[in-house]
């Protein structure tokens, strides 16, 4: 064989030699570790808290109407003041009922007194009866006198008895006409500030027409909505923290009091009620806020 085929056979050789050494044995195979399919691992859900909208109000705020036709004479309250339960607030025109009292008390007393009288005349012809009957029954009288006297004596019974239910129906009238006199007065129905007046002095209204909103300042609560989904469920008694809308760098907290029983179908949520633990002065019913919903891993969007 000539020179450069033997160089060229033996270049071709350790070509193959080299090819087969690179391949793994069969136990270097088994213990190498097998590689993933991606390179990057899968990043961690991390908790992530929910900004729930909500406003912060209070138990009792209702708008005072009038209970009487009239108008009105006197405001005795006003925007900002205070009131106690059962504080005028406003007085309307009562000289029509006061009138028609002041007849009704005055009739009452003619009932009491003819009621006074029937008494007196009813134990007259009682004595009378009494003689007539001893007569009767000693022949000095007639039956016809005794008859008489039994017809008195029945007839002051009945007078009497109408007379005393003529002062029951006064009595009545008087009552009547105090409740009607007392609806002229726009009263508080419990304490609290008046937030807005809605009718000025020499307005004539009628009774349903609103005159005043009340509010009470304290205690503050917030009412708000949690997803059925949120894996976190509220519960009596949880502690949350919220923030105002107008300023997120101010916070306040807050306990939950109450959860609706049910899920609301319209929304898929749960009715939440929460009072505000120490509130500053400067948070008001009306303004709108944040909770912040602690999240959870598990939440699901």
């Amino acid at each position: 064989m000539r020179p450069w085929g033997i160089w060229l056979a033996g270049m071709i050789l350790a070509a193959l030699a080299a090819g087969c050494s690179s391949e793994p044995s069969p136990d270097q195979a088994a213990a190498a570790p097998a590689r993933p399919a991606t390179a990057a691992p899968a990043a961690a859900s991390a908790p992530s808290a929910r900004m729930i909208p909500a406003v912060l109000t209070v138990e009792h705020e209702v708008d005072v109407l009038a209970e009487h036709d009239g108008e009105i004479v006197e405001l005795t309250a006003d925007e900002g003041s205070k009131a106690e339960p059962g504080g005028t607030l406003a007085r309307l025109d009562d000289r029509q009922v006061e009138a028609a009292l002041e007849q009704a008390r005055a009739d009452l007393k003619v009932a009491e007194f003819n009621v006074k009288f029937n008494e007196a005349e009813l134990h007259a012809n009682q004595a009378r009866l009494q003689r007539a009957q001893q007569m009767y029954k000693e022949g000095l009288g007639s039956k016809a006198d005794l008859d008489t006297a039994e017809f008195m004596e029945k007839g002051s019974t009945y007078d009497l008895e109408s007379w005393k239910a003529n002062v029951e129906k006064h009595h009545a009238e008087v009552k009547s006409l105090e409740i009607e006199l007392q609806k002229t007065r726009v009263r508080a129905p419990f304490s609290g500030v008046v937030t807005r007046r809605y009718v000025r002095q020499g307005d004539v209204v009628t009774k349903g027409t609103k005159c005043f909103r009340l509010s009470q300042l304290s205690p503050l609560l917030v009412e708000f909505q949690v997803p059925e989904t949120e894996a976190r469920k509220p519960a009596v008694d949880q502690a949350l923290r919220g923030t105002l809308l107008s300023d997120p760098n101010k916070s306040f907290d807050a306990r939950i009091t109450r959860v609706g029983p049910v899920v609301d179908a319209a929304s898929g949520s749960y009715d939440v009620t929460a009072a505000l633990v120490n509130p500053a002065a400067e948070l008001k019913p009306g303004m709108a806020v944040r909770i912040v919903w602690p999240g959870s891993a598990a939440s699901r969007p």
